[in-house]
């Protein structure tokens, strides 16, 4: 398969995902978690089995009206409230153990809306300067190849990647957000910095093979270097991913409720981020020579 001659499949195919994601965030919006807006987080552990109905009564009857209950397996619950006072957490406390049964707190999380509204801040510009950082390093180390493709255009390239699987996992999140309620919050931020690193890590991988075989006037053309470059580092990527693949996909499965929406959205990101290493970045690279050529 030559991946750089069938480029317009892929642009088309990158185009579809980033522009659904766009409509899907712009349209469903987000679900920030207490991370982000503030509030407070409580999760309990019955002895006996649960209904969300039976809580959500409870907490009604106690004074709590404004909660959102998640049942986490037979016996568990989530629950999500406004910021609660030590007093108002003791009361949910014993209102449950007395309507519903004997229980165990697992974990109490709580946080006032103007340290969530500064994470949020703090989170996006985080992501935003490791980009901008990455792709200024990445063109200062292509320097000694500026021909026929400006070095700068190397690390504009691998910025682009980067966004283009942060997108489209942020897009995956916004529909698990709207119909399964998975929220977004400083874990996620976490799993979207690492998918930042496997993914310029992987277009890297390809575009430093490019300028050693571009040194080395490995072929006759551009194209067929970048083809090239492409197929001596496509398995090395693909089996890097794989094994990754599988220990997250084994968190997934096996692990808790708190955990697999971080899994997840690595499995997302990083299953993007290996299509978009080996077949967007450096078919974009191709594209943008050729277009200069004109």
């Amino acid at each position: 398969m030559n991946i750089v001659a069938q480029r317009k499949n892929w642009f088309i195919l990158s185009s579809v995902l980033v522009v659904g994601s766009l409509l899907v965030i712009v349209t469903l919006g987000l679900k920030f978690g207490i991370d982000f807006t503030g509030g407070s987080l409580l999760e309990v552990e019955f002895t006996e089995s649960v209904e969300v109905d039976s809580v959500r009564t409870s907490l009604e009857t106690a004074g709590f009206t404004d909660v959102a209950v998640q049942l986490t397996g037979e016996h568990g619950v989530i629950i999500r409230t406004e910021d609660l006072s030590e007093d108002e957490h003791q009361t949910i406390l014993t209102a449950l153990e007395t309507d519903i049964g004997a229980s165990d707190e697992m974990r109490f999380d709580s946080i006032g809306p103007v340290i969530g509204d500064e994470l949020r801040r703090t989170a996006l510009l985080g992501l935003l300067m490791t980009l901008v950082l990455i792709g200024l390093y990445i063109a200062w180390a292509f320097r000694k190849v500026s021909e026929p493709v400006a070095s700068w255009k190397y690390g504009l390239l691998t910025i682009l990647a980067a966004f283009h699987d942060v997108l489209i996992t942020i897009g995956a999140f916004a529909l698990l957000g709207h119909f399964f309620g998975w929220e977004i919050g400083t874990a996620f931020v976490a799993a979207m910095l690492t998918i930042l690193g496997y993914s310029i890590n992987d277009t890297v991988v390809v575009f430093d093979r490019t300028r050693e075989n571009l040194l080395r006037r490995n072929a006759d053309t551009f194209e067929e270097t970048v083809e090239m470059s492409i197929k001596q580092t496509f398995m090395r990527s693909l089996n890097t991913s794989a094994t990754t693949l599988l220990a997250l996909a084994a968190i997934f499965i096996l692990g808790g409720d708190s955990t697999r929406p971080f899994a997840l959205a690595l499995i997302i990101g990083i299953g993007v981020g290996t299509y978009s290493s080996l077949f967007l970045a450096s078919p974009l690279l191709v594209q943008w020579e050729m277009m200069k050529r004109k």
